[in-house]
């Protein structure tokens, strides 16, 4: 039994080791991540300066798929690249009490903020547009919010298809990325 699980735990040690690792808050801080005033105004303002899309990441401490994905999807070449290249991105701890200021201007801490954008799953994923009405919350302005943890392939397609303004052509997510895997399967 005792072979069995460190042969389990030594399986599991290259995805483990990949992760990025944990800050203070117990949260994990791969070096794309922005360390902001989490003024989602300022945010959005710099994202569009640097040319690239604003991108929240709600996570919280002990979140194992949160975990799976900084280990196993994140650290993929393809994803790396599509996030460094093309997202500013600013996590928020789904139970943490840093202030965020939204876009309306409303000023909470980022647990009370998380319950007012309704979100309910860590990892989510908030992908803003480049423009927000000043009367606007995130969750009201995202063109796409991502509940969970998914594999490379859905998250490079969800990442290529915000990045790409696929929302814009009315061609929905799903049928996107139906279409990805059927162009990849040859049929």
């Amino acid at each position: 039994m005792h072979r069995l699980l460190l042969l389990a735990t030594l399986a599991l040690w290259p995805a483990l080791a990949t992760a990025a690792e944990l800050g203070d808050d117990g949260l994990h801080k791969p070096d794309w991540m922005r360390d902001t005033f989490k003024d989602l105004r300022d945010d959005l303002a710099e994202a569009n300066a640097t040319g690239k899309r604003l991108l929240l990441m709600v996570e919280q401490r002990g979140c194992i798929y949160c975990t799976q994905m900084h280990a196993e999807v994140y650290p993929d070449p393809a994803i790396d690249t599509l996030i460094r290249d093309h997202y500013f991105v600013v996590q928020i701890n789904l139970f943490g009490d840093v202030e965020v200021t939204d876009f309306d201007g409303t000023t909470l801490s980022e647990k009370d903020m998380a319950v007012r954008w309704g979100v309910l799953f860590t990892p989510t994923m908030i992908f803003l547009p480049e423009e927000v009405p000043a009367d606007a919350t995130a969750a009201e302005s995202a063109v796409a919010m991502m509940p969970g943890a998914f594999g490379i392939g859905t998250t490079k397609a969800l990442l290529t298809w915000v990045r790409d303004h696929g929302y814009d052509s009315g061609e929905h997510f799903q049928k996107y990325l139906a279409n990805r895997v059927n162009a990849q399967d040859g049929g």
